[in-house]
């Protein structure tokens, strides 16, 4: 197999997908990086000898001899970068979110089905064992039809990742209800089969915004800005960003189009780092003790009881490369995790629980073959949206706001696997 040549915009935090996206002799290598950091960019010519290194992201989208293009920048500028490679007819994988606008998502869209150009967004938690798990025992009828959905998300590094660069700052994220949350709200479109039609929340800046202790403007972030130990507790936090306006507690009620109800939390101060998801159907409940490996997804759903703390039946979360699913017919208490998520590929980053590995494969499975795809720019797009709104809703005292629906012929097309055929 031909390696394709991919390019790629922004080697920062999200550079571990450029890592594992090359594979020389083994189907695709990087042979393009574009970053306006001098060490980012001394970075990738470390990791990836020989590619050529550049400051301008016209290098990249209007290269002839690249195959497709990974877009890793910064959250605001994802539109603009993801239409010009469009544009240019590079297949394109751009990082979630999707963009921090509902109008800027919408012209990804647009620009995507306009060109006719691949279009692949990186919501890598769709290949999360924890989530494939929930969401095969949803689809097998485990807990009947689903009802409610509440989502509990504890950002324990919330000061490291989130406070000590762009991520804090409105102009970049709009929000963190949009920025981290949009991973969580596409997962629980995902599990509960709808999207968010209206949408309430609540927030506040209540540590990270009375911390003194920040960078100059124009100071390059610290070297030591995350350590394995963390900073903690989280007032000890130094060399924060500059600016420092996004809420680091946010509470979301949505109401889903299938007529399902879900909630959210997110918290930025934390000691633990993980999401806890409670799935409610008519027929049983399940959720999971830990999101990763040597984690748990639990199911009751027989006889009714007080609390019971052992469930009717237990999964395990495997470690990268052990595969997932949840076979029909388990149910004495004893499931086991099996096929179904896929294998994590050997070399690499294998972030977010193998899932990392995983998204790559199927973008560059998108690239050659085109088809449809676990990751959706549609859902990605409904993800903003929500977030966008509920970001709205917090800063106006908590008012309901009403999610905007998709252009429903482009909808259509991206529901065809980006196909303006309808038979195909």
């Amino acid at each position: 197999m031909t390696d394709l040549r991919i390019g790629v915009i922004g080697y920062g935090m999200r550079g571990s997908i450029a890592r594992v996206a090359h594979r020389p002799g083994r189907g695709s290598a990087v042979t393009a990086v574009a970053d306006l950091d001098p060490q980012a960019r001394a970075e990738a010519g470390a990791a990836f000898p020989g590619a050529r290194l550049s400051t301008d992201h016209r290098a990249v989208t209007g290269a002839a001899d690249l195959d497709a293009v990974l877009v890793l920048t910064p959250d605001h500028t994802h539109a603009d970068l993801t239409c010009a490679a469009l544009r240019a007819g590079k297949p394109v994988f751009v990082e979630k979110p999707l963009d921090i606008t509902v109008e800027r998502c919408d012209e990804i869209l647009r620009t995507a089905r306009d060109t006719g150009t691949r279009l692949y967004v990186g919501h890598n938690m769709r290949h999360m064992p924890v989530v494939r798990i929930m969401r095969d025992l949803i689809r097998r009828g485990a807990i009947g039809t689903v009802k409610t959905i509440w989502v509990r998300h504890f950002v324990g590094y919330g000061g490291d990742w989130y406070f000590k660069d762009w991520h804090a700052e409105r102009r970049c994220t709009t929000g963190l209800l949009l920025q981290k949350a949009a991973h969580d709200i596409d997962v629980l479109h995902w599990l509960a089969g709808g999207y968010a039609r209206e949408v309430q929340a609540m927030g506040d800046l209540m540590v990270y915004g009375a911390n003194p202790h920040r960078r100059a403007p124009g100071e390059p972030k610290a070297r030591d800005w995350y350590t394995e130990d963390g900073h903690w507790p989280p007032h000890t936090q130094r060399a924060l960003n500059p600016v420092i306006d996004v809420e680091d507690v946010s509470l979301l009620n949505l109401r889903l189009d299938n007529g399902v109800l879900a909630s959210y939390q997110q918290c930025h101060f934390t000691p633990d780092y993980w999401r806890n998801y409670t799935v409610i159907g008519d027929a049983g409940r399940l959720e999971n003790f830990g999101d990763g490996p040597g984690g748990q997804v639990k199911v009751w759903n027989t006889r009714r009881s007080g609390y019971r703390a052992e469930p009717d039946e237990t999964y395990e979360i495997p470690g990268a490369g052990a595969g997932v699913a949840t076979g029909a017919g388990v149910g004495d208490g004893a499931g086991t995790a099996v096929q179904g998520a896929g294998v994590a590929r050997d070399g690499g980053d294998q972030g977010h629980g193998g899932a990392d590995p995983l998204i790559v494969d199927e973008f560059l499975r998108f690239v050659r073959d085109g088809g449809r795809t676990d990751t959706s720019p549609v859902a990605a797009r409904m993800a903003v949206a929500a977030g966008y709104q509920a970001t709205a809703s917090l800063r106006t005292g908590g008012t309901p706001r009403e999610v905007p629906t998709l252009d429903p012929d482009l909808a259509a097309y991206f529901e065809r696997g980006q196909r303006d055929d309808v038979a195909g």
